[in-house]
């Protein structure tokens, strides 16, 4: 199998990683960060994966996309799975005081994102096969004062998944959403632990196990989904009364 990780040094995605390189799979991996990329190659690569390869960029140059997919393609010959995982979680207080750095987090968690899926979906819808995975995330369900600009560019990505899984669906391509709750990641560092909290390990296997057998939206944990059919069936007159 050929893999194109995403976003490649966040802790799920490297978890992801590390169960396709159990079976052999040849990966190509994506991130900004050049030091952490080939520190995760060589481990990948030792845990029996066949082939690795890797590019450091920043993902908010969207021009950059073209080539990055391209790149991908022609390194590994196809592409049978993609997986978009990069992202940052928006300060909510410091959003709110500052429409550039708003921009720049919709650019990182939304933009970014529907550019590559764009890129993504003409060469799959053309291969007519193959799986698009893409992390967004329960804060997408529903907007709350807590974190609404970072729902908002979540929300935005999964209605997106949504019209190009209806578009793709005709050409034998899966369009997967994973939906994260709360996970234990150097991201989330800050927040205080709760049982809520998933480990970076867990969510990395599910994800791994939901690209080789595709669905539409899968929430992990599965709990989620029932709390966020809750929150959403809740009145706009008494949601807004709430306080989180």
């Amino acid at each position: 199998m050929n893999i194109l990780i995403i976003g490649a040094t966040s802790s799920i995605a490297q978890e992801t990683a590390k169960c396709f390189a159990l079976e052999g799979a040849r990966l190509y991996l994506a991130g900004r960060n050049l030091e952490k990329l080939q520190a995760i190659q060589g481990d990948v690569f030792v845990r029996g994966a066949k082939q690795v390869e890797a590019m450091a960029l920043d993902l908010c140059l969207l021009d950059q996309h073209e080539h990055l997919i391209t790149t991908a393609i022609h390194t590994l010959g196809r592409l049978d799975a993609v997986l978009i995982a990069h992202g940052t979680l928006s300060d909510q207080q410091i959003c709110e005081q500052s429409v550039s750095t708003t921009m720049q987090e919709l650019t990182t968690n939304c933009l970014s994102t529907i550019s590559l899926l764009t890129i993504l979906g003409n060469y799959f819808e053309e291969q007519g096969k193959g799986t698009i995975a893409v992390i967004s995330s329960v804060a997408g369900d529903r907007g709350r004062q807590s974190n609404y600009v970072y729902g908002t560019a979540k929300g935005a990505v999964t209605i997106f998944l949504q019209g190009l899984r209806n578009r793709l669906t005709q050409s034998g391509v899966s369009v997967l959403t994973v939906k994260p709750g709360f996970v234990d990641t150097p991201m989330t560092a800050y927040i205080r632990k709760n049982l809520l909290f998933a480990k970076s390990e867990t969510i990395g296997k599910h994800i791994h196990q939901a690209i080789k057998n595709p669905r539409d939206e899968v929430y992990m944990p599965w709990f989620w989904q029932p709390i966020m059919m809750l929150l959403r069936s809740i009145p706009e007159c008494m949601f807004k009364q709430l306080k989180f």
